[in-house]
Order: structure tokens, then sequence, then C-alpha cells
């Protein structure tokens, strides 16, 4: 099993066949995850540090299986050996997978007066998701992260499963506003959800966008049929009201985020 030291350190990353040191330090989900979690190691340098009296030191990492899209790699599952002086050691299984963005689509009849709050509505997609073992999972419109910006991606993403065009300067990022910006000096982490931290990287910043449509229309848009046929998909829309989200997405940790910080922004007056 071919092997490579992370570049500047002494710390062994064990490789599985047909895959490159170049391959895994070029992995944006790997790149980000071992910047993000050394930069925070290294606090433990500083004597009000929690784990200052013994720190934490990442000894290995092995390279245990990967999935590709094409040639290129798209999951990759590894286990971190991180232990400290006195032998304890800190869980280090992880599927690594990168950012996704989650996109909260609110649409309000606009034969009703400008600045009202009533029918507002979500937009739900129905779809199969074999990891969580069914074929009709009702969550937020969501996508993963690969290349630009997390608002392109998102508008990107939502006009795809939901044909729905929207620009990207009229998203906003409902996880910035209520997440403030780590200090220098701290603990750094994305400003964005983590649906399963204990042992995966991914994390979503959630979008929100507000659109006033003829009412015919969004009864056109229940029930249409969507996706990317080419890549497997076949998407059903579900229109919800807003304050039936709660319910009708609480399998979904994205609709669930959703929820939470719309209602959050908009009682403390962030939105």
């Amino acid at each position: 099993m071919d092997s490579f030291r992370l570049p500047g350190t002494d710390i062994p990353v064990k490789l599985i066949d047909d895959l490159s040191k170049d391959e895994v330090l070029e992995f944006p989900a790997f790149k980000n995850w071992i910047e993000l979690l050394q930069s925070n190691m290294s606090l433990q340098s500083k004597p009000e540090h929690v784990y200052h009296k013994s720190p934490y030191v990442l000894r290995d990492i092995k390279i245990q299986a990967l999935d590709r899209f094409g040639k290129r790699i798209g999951f990759m599952k590894i286990v971190a050996n991180i232990t400290n002086s006195e032998g304890e050691f800190l869980p280090g299984a992880i599927f690594l997978r990168g950012a996704s963005v989650g996109m909260l689509v609110l649409l309000q009849p606009d034969d009703l007066p400008a600045g009202s709050q009533d029918e507002k509505h979500v937009i739900l997609t129905v779809q199969s998701r074999v990891a969580a073992g069914g074929l009709q999972f009702v969550e937020l419109p969501a996508g993963m992260v690969d290349r630009g910006s997390f608002a392109g991606t998102a508008a990107k993403e939502i006009q795809e499963e939901i044909g729905l065009e929207i620009p990207e300067d009229e998203l906003i990022n409902l996880s910035e506003l209520a997440i403030p910006p780590c200090p220098g000096g701290e603990e750094q982490s994305p400003r964005a959800m983590f649906p399963s931290s204990g042992g995966c990287d991914e994390y979503i910043p959630i979008f929100l966008h507000e659109k006033r449509v003829p009412r015919e229309q969004l009864k056109e848009w229940t029930g249409k049929l969507t996706g990317l046929r080419s890549e497997g998909e076949k998407i059903t829309l579900k229109l919800v009201k807003l304050e039936d989200l709660w319910l009708e997405g609480a399998r979904d940790a994205k609709a669930l985020a959703a929820c939470a910080l719309y209602d959050g922004l908009k009682r403390s007056g962030k939105l």
C-alpha cells in the first residue's frame, strides 16, 4: 500500500489502489477538511485552550475507500488517528463529501397587497433517497457544491430541480445572517449547518429566495415531474404552507434548519 506525507509535516497518509497523492491533495473536500483541522488543532498551543495540558496530535490518515463521479473523486472514506500523550483518542472515522447548499424558496400569490406575510408557500422536492431507504423522501431542494459560489450553485440547483430561474443576486444567505464570523485567533468553522458532524464533513448553508407569482402558477407547480433525467433524477414538487414546513419536512435536516433560521431571523429583525 502506497503512502505519502502531508506537505510540511511528518504525518503519513496511506493510499488505496488506483489513488494518487495529487488526487488526494486536490480533492476539495479533503483539502478543506485538513486545512481546517490543522488550523484549529494549532490553537491547543494557547494556555487557555481546554486541551493545552495534553494536546491532541494527528498521527496518521488512512484512506479506506472512495467513489468516483466519472474520473474525479466524489466521496472518500478515511480514518484520522488523533491521540494525545495520555493515550486518549478522538473519533476519526470520516465520510468526506464536501459542501452542499440548501434552498428555501418562498412563493406568494402576487394578488396580495405589497408587504403581506400571508399565503407564503415553500417548494419541497419528493425524490428517491436510497441512503434513507426510501423512494419518496420529502426535502428542501439541495445540491452539492463543486465549482463556483454557493449562491451560484444554489441558483443552478433550483433551476435544474424545479425549473425556476433565480438570479444569484436575489438570494439571501440565511446561515451567514444568523452565524457571525469567527473572530481571529478562535476556532474556525464554516457558517453553515452540519447535518451529521459526528462522521461527515458536509456542511450546508441555507439560502432564501422569495418570489411573488400568479396564483395559478402555484397550482401548476404542484405535482410537476422535473429533475435531470440524464442523472437518474425523478423529482416531484410539493408545495406546502410556510407554517407547515416544520411538519412536512420533519425528516429533513435542511428543512428544519431553514424553518428555524427563517423564524429566528424574522423575530430578531435581521430579515
